[in-house]
């Protein structure tokens, strides 16, 4: 089993990486930066560190022998919820989505600089643990819609009485839609607020797509007709509004 809860008191980051120089790199910079720090060569060693221990944030390569980065993201989302940051040197853009749409929580082109990967890091934990501060919401932080319950004070959703296994940052992403429901974002204020940057290409807002479908497929009757997050022409996304449910 693996699990991203735990009592530690500072946060640790599991590197996942076959080049040596680069986990040396990042070993060093984040543990400057305050942060507990493990890593792991390969895929299949990755999957062994985490019977063993419960990192807050695993940063995931893409290319690399034995079991590469999508087979072990695939891996961690049967049983765990772990934050995942992925690496790709992969040019197509295809490729580069596939990570989402296996479940990582955003991705990061290579070569990069170490301060933008630091930045999406404490992005990525800051939103999974992330207390409800949106306003227009239930003072109860209970959204009830139909066979879907929404518990935000827990970070919890429930479908038919059972509870939906939901990422941190999808959470974010309900929460944010939930906050303003019956109004649309925009893809680009979507990224600003829920991963905290600005896109710097188009690609980017292919993060927020792929997350979007992911919850939709967790949480509509059908994912090809919503009921709950509707797509708003020409802007972005949003929440349908909460007494027309």
């Amino acid at each position: 089993m693996y699990s991203n809860t735990n009592n530690k008191t500072k946060e640790t980051i599991l590197i996942v990486d076959d080049e040596a120089s680069l986990r040396r790199i990042l070993e060093t910079r984040l543990s400057m930066n305050g942060y507990s720090v493990i890593s792991a060569h390969d895929g299949e060693s990755a999957l062994e560190v985490l019977k063993k221990t419960s990192p807050d944030l695993i940063i995931l390569d893409v290319m690399m022998p034995k079991l590469d980065g999508y087979g072990v993201c695939q891996e961690i989302r049967q049983e765990s919820n772990i934050p995942i940051i992925m690496l790709t040197a992969l040019g197509d853009v295809s490729d580069r989505i596939t990570g989402l749409e296996l479940g990582a929580d955003d991705y990061i082109i290579k070569p990069f600089a170490p301060k933008e990967l630091e930045a999406r890091i404490k992005t990525v934990l800051r939103r999974v643990d992330k207390t409800n501060s949106y306003q227009r919401v239930p003072y109860t932080g209970i959204v009830n819609l139909s066979n879907i319950r929404i518990d935000l004070n827990k970070r919890q959703v429930f479908k038919n009485n059972e509870r939906v296994r939901l990422t941190g940052m999808e959470f974010s992403l309900l929460e944010l839609l939930i906050s303003k429901a019956g109004e649309p974002f925009s893809r680009a204020s979507i990224l600003q607020d829920v991963w905290g940057y600005t896109p710097e290409r188009h690609v980017d807002t292919r993060v927020v797509d792929v997350h979007i479908s992911r919850l939709r497929a967790k949480l509509e009757n059908d994912p090809s007709n919503p009921d709950l997050i509707l797509t708003s022409r020409g802007t972005g996304y949003l929440f349908q509004k909460l007494n027309e449910i």
